[in-house]
Parts: structure tokens; C-alpha cells; sequence
């Protein structure tokens, strides 16, 4: 895995964390569009220009917390797979981490809340949690066709289409469950597809 050094959060400084930590806190109990720099800094026990000094709005601390919440969800799912480095290990990473961001209860208090937040990221630009989770799974290629276990291709490519397919089954995979087709279901599909893709 490389550093990404490009798409970590801005701020090194340490007590950042917890102000990050006080606005997860805010936005689950408060939702994203009641949540202000203010309150961030009452729950955080500092002043409001000690946040204000860190992040000019709220738009910029949510990027911060939506980058650490995202990556270490991948860095942790993709740390439990066993080998990333053929296409069944890349597809059992890459679906514990659909799942882990399925069930993270802030992204699902964002999608329930305030879906809206989510948009630019799916049809403008990609945010640096995107391009985080790109680079992962792009590393996780270029290894295994190193390996000889993938197949030959530009990894960024390759990653950038499994992540496109990979949003549909995180932000719509509930509009494609029922009786007949359950999240399991959907899930076994989309390991197959990545492993599909990837064969050489």
C-alpha cells in the first residue's frame, strides 16, 4: 500500500483528532445540517476560533472526517483479507470494505439525513476519500500482476471501475434487495464481478 500521501487529511496536528471525534459525535446525534463550528467546539471543550483556525467551514472539516472515516474502514478491512494480491483476495478486501461502509453509522446517518452531502462526490469530482480507496485497491492490482495472478491493464483504470460499480452496491444496494434477492445475495455478485474482471 502506498502513503497516500495525497489524499490523507489535511491538519498533522495531533488534537485535531479529537475535534474530529466531537464532530462524528455532532453529526450522529444532531445530523449534518444542524451540526455548526460552534457546537463542534462546545463538545470538543475548546474555543470556537481554536475550530475555526483548523477548518474555515463545516464543508472542510466533513471532508477531513469523511477521508479518516472511509480510509481506516479500508485500511482495516483490507489488513484482515489474507492475500491482495489475486483476484479472490482483492474481491474478499474489497467486499469487506462495501460492507463495513454499508454499515458505518455515519455514513448511514448521512444517507439517511442528509443524502444531498454525498452527490458532488458521485456526479462532479472525486473526493479524497475516493481517490484513497482508488489508490489501495490500484496498489492491490499492480501487485498481483507483478505476481502474475492479474490479468495485464492500467491498475488505475481497472481500480477506478471496480470503485464506480463499488458505489452503487454501497449507496443502492437497499434498492435492489427484496424477497427475492437479499444484501448477501448482492454481495456474493459483486466479489464475483471483481474476480471476474481481474482473472488473468
Amino acid at each position: 500500500m502506498s502513503s497516500l500521501r495525497h489524499t490523507a487529511p489535511t491538519s498533522s496536528d495531533p488534537r485535531h483528532a479529537a475535534y474530529l471525534d466531537a464532530a462524528r459525535d455532532c453529526i450522529l446525534d444532531l445530523g449534518w445540517r444542524r451540526t455548526t463550528l460552534t457546537e463542534v467546539a462546545r463538545r470538543a471543550g475548546v474555543s470556537r476560533m481554536t475550530i475555526y483556525r483548523a477548518w474555515p467551514d463545516m464543508g472542510s472539516l466533513l471532508g477531513d472526517l469523511m477521508t479518516r472515516e472511509w480510509v481506516s474502514i479500508a485500511a482495516a478491512t483490507r489488513v484482515a483479507a489474507a492475500d491482495r494480491t489475486t483476484p479472490a483476495g482483492i474481491a474478499a478486501a474489497a467486499l469487506s470494505t462495501i460492507r463495513a461502509l454499508r454499515d458505518n453509522e455515519l455514513f448511514v446517518r448521512i444517507v439517511e439525513l442528509d443524502p444531498d452531502l454525498l452527490l458532488p462526490y458521485l456526479i462532479a469530482r472525486r473526493g479524497r476519500s475516493q481517490e484513497a480507496l482508488v489508490e489501495i485497491m490500484a496498489d492491490e492490482i499492480a501487485s498481483g500482476q507483478a505476481a502474475g495472478t492479474i490479468r495485464a491493464g492500467d491498475p488505475v483504470l481497472i481500480a477506478r471501475s471496480l470503485t464506480l460499480a463499488g458505489h452503487g452496491f454501497v449507496l443502492s444496494g437497499q434498492t435492489m434487495t427484496d424477497a427475492q434477492v437479499g444484501f448477501a445475495d448482492l454481495d456474493a455478485e459483486y466479489a464475483r464481478l471483481i474476480t471476474r474482471t481481474l482473472e488473468p
